[in-house]
């Protein structure tokens, strides 16, 4: 071998062994330096490739980084294994909360740990809290979350939010406009497809409950059929006297007497339910 390639085999020696990783020549993320051995050699992965590593600190570099994208943010968030601590990383990421379709990948995320992802939820809009509720994949304490937002401010949300909630949203937010002022919304949330009947009874025995939300319940082609839902509309105070009739019809005299007792009903039109009962059942005490 001659001088100069022997001193080109030195040189090359020398190089490998100050970096035995020549494809991983990125800067350690500050977080990660300061907690490293001196002997650790930094890892020079592109933001690309770490965002698609397996390895642990190659995440928290890249979530940390603030040159991170959108876009390589939202493939991060993608991933069903990522960590808690790169979701906390990423939410410290100044740059990152800025962006809307992130913060909502984060707070969506089923490892996001409570304290990251219930105060983004407090931040997002109407139809994005909607959203976070609905999500098979968002924990359910998260969704109960995004429910309570916005149950708070179904108050000072406009007209057309709240139809539009009405009509799409979850169980609880149509429940809860079955009280709306507004009777087109009322009947909207009644026609939605997640309100359940225990919401409904909910709804009617609601002292505040009004006329109208009595007589689009019992008119319903839905609810108006299900006993629990005829047994609270006996109780309430807006039935009308055929519907009355009607329900009672299918109750025992003795159990239809202990709905009465409660009832908020006219005077009147309870006792001509127990009339009626004693025609149709006579002396028989059998159940509903």
């Amino acid at each position: 071998m001659s001088e100069c390639d022997e001193l080109v085999s030195q040189n090359n020696a020398a190089e490998a062994a100050e970096n035995p990783h020549p494809s991983r020549a990125w800067v350690r993320h500050p977080a990660i330096a300061s907690t490293a051995s001196p002997a650790t050699t930094p890892s020079t992965l592109s933001l690309e490739e770490a965002v698609h590593s397996a390895v642990t600190e190659d995440l928290l570099r890249a979530a940390g980084d603030p040159a991170l994208t959108a876009e390589l943010a939202l493939a991060m968030l993608q991933r069903a294994d990522l960590p808690a601590q790169v979701i906390e990383e990423l939410a410290r990421n100044r740059t990152l909360l800025k962006l809307r379709k992130v913060k909502i990948a984060l707070a969506s995320h089923a490892q996001a740990p409570r304290h990251v992802s219930v105060p983004l939820i407090r931040q997002f809009y109407t139809f994005d809290l909607m959203k976070v509720a609905l999500s098979p994949v968002v924990p359910a304490d998260v969704k109960r979350a995004a429910d309570e937002t916005l149950l708070s401010r179904l108050a000072t949300i406009t007209q057309g939010e709240r139809l539009t909630l009405a009509r799409q949203g979850s169980g609880r937010i149509a429940g809860a406009l079955l009280l709306d002022s507004e009777e087109r919304i009322m009947r909207t949330a009644l026609g939605n497809a997640r309100l359940t009947e225990a919401l409904v009874v909910q709804a009617v025995l609601k002292l505040d409950a009004g006329s109208a939300l009595i007589q689009a319940v019992e008119q319903h082609a839905k609810w108006s059929y299900r006993r629990d839902v005829q047994v609270a509309l006996l109780r309430t105070e807006h039935l009308s006297l055929a519907r009355a009739l009607a329900f009672a019809r299918t109750i025992s005299g003795p159990r239809l007497r202990e709905i009465l007792q409660t009832s908020r009903l006219p005077q009147r039109i309870k006792q001509q339910l127990v009339r009626e009962s004693q025609l149709v059942h006579g002396n028989h005490t059998s159940g509903t």
